[in-house]
């Protein structure tokens, strides 16, 4: 833990830093009395960080901010994110962490092995998520999901985001980020009819920024990883 505090560039910091207090601005500005709702964002905020970097700790801060979110999501009655995270994010962060820990590079388990899909995979990939797309619109609308379409979308694009994340490929972040605007969107209606969960809508745009920046550090730590093994290959 040390030395991951020391590898924190100053960018790193002001994320997380500039995060937490636009959160807590918001919280206090709009009378939220859920302290769930904040601590749930923190969480989520250094759950990203950790990802960020390639640091398998994130996906033990994933399960956490999972039980978070289900627990928010179902006072809204928005059952396709309360069982897309305690259903499908908690669990699946298990196995990922396990596979992270499995694939530590150069024997560092405080990052892991930046993995690329086979052919194989990337098929799996598409069909299993149709299927899980098809499957939740139709469970999610039998449980009188509020706003079932993007809550659909949601679901689709978090598997996809946890899919790759067991693969160990950067376009996980692509899809989170995605995953983001959906929930931007999900929230912001929320918040139209109860201003208590814009703080929701600022967790996710920031959220999004992290992710951005997830897919980006991933791009280097790939290039580093590959540059390092052709090093030791002469």
């Amino acid at each position: 833990m040390r030395s991951f505090f020391k590898s924190i560039s100053v960018f790193e910091w002001i994320m997380w830093c500039a995060s937490t207090v636009c959160a807590t601005v918001c919280f206090f500005a709009f009378g939220n009395t859920n302290y769930h709702y904040l601590i749930g964002a923190v969480i989520g905020f250094t759950m990203l960080i950790f990802m960020a970097k390639g640091n398998p700790f994130g996906q033990i801060l994933s399960i956490v901010f999972s039980v978070f979110y289900g627990i928010i999501s179902y006072s809204f009655k928005y059952y396709g994110e309360m069982i897309t995270y305690l259903g499908m994010t908690a669990p699946m962060a298990v196995f990922v962490l396990i596979t992270w820990l499995k694939n530590p590079y150069n024997g560092n388990r405080t990052e892991v092995k930046v993995g690329t899909l086979t052919k194989l995979e990337k098929i799996l990939f598409v069909v299993i998520s149709a299927v899980v797309t098809v499957a939740f619109f139709f469970i999610l609308r039998a449980l009188g999901t509020a706003n079932l379409l993007v809550s659909t979308l949601s679901v689709l694009t978090s598997f996809m985001a946890v899919f790759l994340s067991s693969r160990r490929s950067r376009f996980y972040a692509v899809f989170y980020a995605l995953n983001d605007i959906v929930l931007i969107t999900l929230w912001s209606m929320a918040s139209s009819e109860d201003i208590m969960y814009l703080p929701m809508v600022v967790c996710f745009s920031a959220f999004l920024i992290m992710d951005i920046y997830g897919f980006v550090n991933w791009g280097r730590i790939r290039k580093r990883q590959s540059e390092n093994s052709q090093t030791l290959q002469k």
